[in-house]
């Protein structure tokens, strides 16, 4: 049996699996909803892709990769949580985020109120996304999120085409009916 480190599995790790770390943290946060946990994740999804580069047929490393944090992810939530907390958790460093990008888009035209509404439109947003069943979750993530196309979406998920659209469809209608709701109940 050959070493897990030779230097061609490393080199090979280097041009397969680094470059998709944003894109397996991206993933891995969605899944737990916690930054640490994600970390934790991508750390134990890192030393799965090592161990597997071997086996990599140089199709789709992103997908490849996806697939494995996918794994790592369902794994590690296992063994730390009940599938009912699947819940996002850390929504502070959403929030910074999407105010630095609100305010790099409109610096000098949003006033305090404008700045308020849209954060809270991005928090319910985060909410409603995070109170989705977690087959709709995940199809919704690595789609709108992450940009993966059906097909690269049905391999990752190991699931058929069909239900990969299905699965989007209703994830964004049940978001979609959320949202709504919660205008409806007046929750700005």
């Amino acid at each position: 049996m050959e070493s897990l480190n030779s230097d061609d599995d490393r080199a090979r790790f280097s041009t397969v699996v680094l470059p998709h770390l944003g894109d397996a943290y991206a993933l891995a946060r969605w899944l737990t909803g916690d930054r640490a946990d994600a970390e934790d994740v991508v750390q134990e999804a890192c030393l799965r892709a090592l161990r597997g580069i071997g086996g990599f047929a140089g199709t789709n490393a992103r997908a490849w990769l996806l697939t494995i944090v996918r794994h790592a992810a369902y794994t590690w939530l296992g063994k730390n949580r009940s599938a009912s907390l699947l819940v996002v958790e850390d929504l502070e460093a959403v929030e910074q985020q999407q105010a630095s990008a609100a305010a790099a888009f409109a610096q000098d035209a949003q006033t305090p109120e404008a700045a308020l509404i849209a954060k809270a439109d991005a928090q319910r947003l985060e909410s409603a996304i995070a109170e989705l069943p977690v087959p709709f979750r995940e199809t919704l993530v690595l789609r709108d999120v992450q940009g993966l196309d059906y097909k690269e979406i049905a391999e990752v998920t190991k699931v058929p085409i069909g239900t990969v659209m299905s699965r989007l469809a209703r994830a964004r209608r049940r978001l979609i009916e959320r949202i709504a709701t919660d205008e409806a109940k007046g929750g700005a």
